[in-house]
């Protein structure tokens, strides 16, 4: 199966683990990501300012881009992940703002909304399925206690982003199952970790992070996993008393593939 793929700037900067597994694993799971060419930084986030229409047009570039591969944009980054279907969401539900960035866009490359964005984790859940998963596991995680955090920008908000309960998700638990690990359920595991203030407010974010981390010791983590590469800085920034690390860096070395990649 072959699927375009938006990286994002992060993934080729601080958080290159968190791509080049998802690249690696990818292959194992018979699945082709076809990097987007010439793609520019997402925008970083989504402002809900109807008339902002400059920062999102990145990602309508690379949402068009995507029909040429089966209609299907695969990220791997949740704040990627958020700023692309919201803006995808916009396109598709907001005539205006369509018609705006339309008329910036020019015909050529006019979008119409139609390309599906999927984040990495959905397309192991929904197109692989985490019984095909567990099948190509070769390295078993042993029942390691691992907690998910998700925070604020997989699940929210939750009629655009449509990839869990926003309030009790399941799909990094169920794939953390799915590579002999056990999870780890804990209060705060979808609460924000204060990235987006870090600048602002440094002992706000400390507060923040410190209850995350705290939480999931508290309830027997023996390791974090995240999608998010600004929760994984915040969260050890501010003192993790276990390890923080990308889900694909859980996948890799479950599917045997984690010294291969880093050759």
């Amino acid at each position: 199966m072959k699927v375009a793929y938006f990286p994002g700037c992060t993934l080729k900067t601080k958080a290159k683990e968190l791509d080049k597994y998802a690249r690696k694993c990818a292959e194992i799971l018979d699945i082709t990501l076809e990097e987007i060419e010439d793609w520019q930084c997402c925008g970083g986030v989504f402002t809900t300012s109807r008339d902002e229409v400059a920062t999102k047009l990145s990602s309508v570039r690379a949402l068009s881009a995507a029909k040429k591969t089966n209609n299907i944009l695969v990220t791997v980054c949740s704040a990627c992940h958020n700023v692309i279907k919201q803006t995808n969401y916009a396109m598709q539900n907001d005539a205006e703002f369509a018609s705006r960035v339309n008329n910036y866009l020019g015909s050529a490359e006019e979008y119409d909304g139609t390309t599906k964005v999927l984040h990495y984790l959905e397309l192991l859940r929904d197109t692989v399925g985490f019984d095909n998963l567990a099948k190509k596991v070769t390295n078993s995680l042993g029942g390691k206690k691992v907690a998910a955090y998700y925070g604020c920008l997989l699940l929210r908000p939750n009629t655009v982003m449509a990839m869990d309960d926003p309030e009790n998700p399941t799909i990094i638990e169920d794939f953390i199952r799915a590579l002999g690990g056990t999870p780890v359920i804990y209060p705060e595991r979808n609460e924000c970790c204060g990235g987006y203030i870090t600048l602002e407010n440094p002992e706000f974010a400390n507060t923040r992070s410190h209850k995350v981390t705290q939480s999931a010791y508290a309830n027997g983590a023996d390791i974090i996993v995240t999608a998010c590469p600004l929760c994984k800085y915040n969260l050890e920034k501010n003192g993790s008393p276990v390890p923080v690390v990308y889900f694909t860096d859980l996948l890799a070395e479950a599917l045997g593939v984690k010294e291969e990649a880093n050759a």
